[in-house]
């Protein structure tokens, strides 16, 4: 994470129990000069469009306190979705119980997928249970990618 970012995450971690959320996320895009700034929000119950609104009304004017970022800026506040990319440790301990697919950087013995029920974050290991009733191990720093999937 960049000196940026850490300043933008810091602030909206301050404003957001103000707010009954959680930060969920925050991504900083485009240019130096003109960036882009994706703040995700979540609670138990789900995020509204209005606590977004809200939410994004307070960041900014913190922003105005504090200008984390000396150029003119995007804010955009939203919520991480139901299929959000689990991209944190973090973001899989507040997904037990939910279910997820897995990619992995290596495919060891064929096997590069894994979806299943996030059971449990051990350390650095999330722990799946997969379809078929089996508990997969797999270390955080060996996942290429995940994200959340709707039970059908």
């Amino acid at each position: 994470m960049n000196e940026t970012q850490e300043k933008v995450t810091a602030l909206a971690e301050s404003i957001a129990a103000q707010h009954g959320v959680r930060l969920f996320d925050v991504e900083i895009a485009g240019s130096a000069q003109s960036p882009l700034i994706r703040v995700y929000i979540d609670k138990d119950n789900g995020i509204t469009l209005d606590e977004c609104a809200n939410f994004s009304r307070s960041l900014a004017a913190l922003f105005d306190v504090e200008d984390p970022i000396p150029s003119a800026y995007v804010l955009e506040v939203s919520s991480p979705g139901l299929d959000r990319k689990l991209k944190k440790l973090r973001h899989f301990e507040l997904s037990i119980g939910k279910q997820a697919r897995v990619v992995l950087k290596k495919q060891p013995e064929g096997q590069g997928v894994f979806t299943g029920t996030i059971m449990e974050v051990r350390g650095d290991t999330i722990i799946l249970l997969t379809g078929d009733e089996k508990e997969v191990l797999i270390p955080f720093d060996a996942i290429s990618k995940a994200r959340l999937e709707m039970k059908l």
